[in-house]
Order: C-alpha cells, then sequence, then structure tokens
C-alpha cells in the first residue's frame, strides 16, 4: 500500500525549497559586490601606479593619499578618469 501525501505536505516541501532558494541568493549576492569592489579596487591601483609611472613624461601625477585610493577603488577607471579631470583643471 502507497502512503497517502496529502496537499499541504506537498505545499510545505515547496515552501522549504523556496526558502532554501531565498536564502542562497541573499548570501551569494553580497558575495558578488565584494568581488567588485576587490576588482575595481585592484584596477584603480593599478592604473593610479600606471598613471603615475607614464603621466610624469607628460607632467601628469596624481597623489597617492587615502582620498584618491578610496575614489580609484570605489570607482575603478570612471574614477581614475576623474581625478585626471581633477588634476587638470585644478
Amino acid at each position: 500500500m502507497l502512503p497517502q501525501i496529502d496537499v499541504f505536505s506537498i505545499l510545505a516541501i515547496f515552501l522549504a525549497i523556496g526558502a532554501v532558494y531565498v536564502i542562497g541568493v541573499l548570501l551569494v549576492l553580497p558575495i558578488k559586490i565584494i568581488i567588485r569592489l576587490v576588482i575595481n579596487g585592484i584596477i584603480g591601483a593599478f592604473a593610479l601606479f600606471a598613471i603615475n609611472i607614464f603621466g610624469r613624461f607628460i607632467g601628469l601625477t596624481i597623489g597617492i593619499n587615502p582620498i584618491t585610493a578610496l575614489i580609484a577603488g570605489f570607482l575603478g577607471v570612471p574614477g581614475i578618469i576623474l581625478l585626471i579631470l581633477l588634476q587638470y583643471f585644478l
């Protein structure tokens, strides 16, 4: 004889699967943001050093301090462009 499965048991199983999915998405989303910030930080730091090394030939240098590092780290390439424009106009 086969065991009987009622509708509430099936509903509970689907709700449990949905809860596991939602928890998984909530745990993975911050990791993606952290990875994006780390990649932007690496690209920004490399770009700051490259601009300071190669920019000497054309008279363009950007001081590396906590503020410029944060701007380059959070914004990446657009932050570097912003720093270059600020250096040029100020």
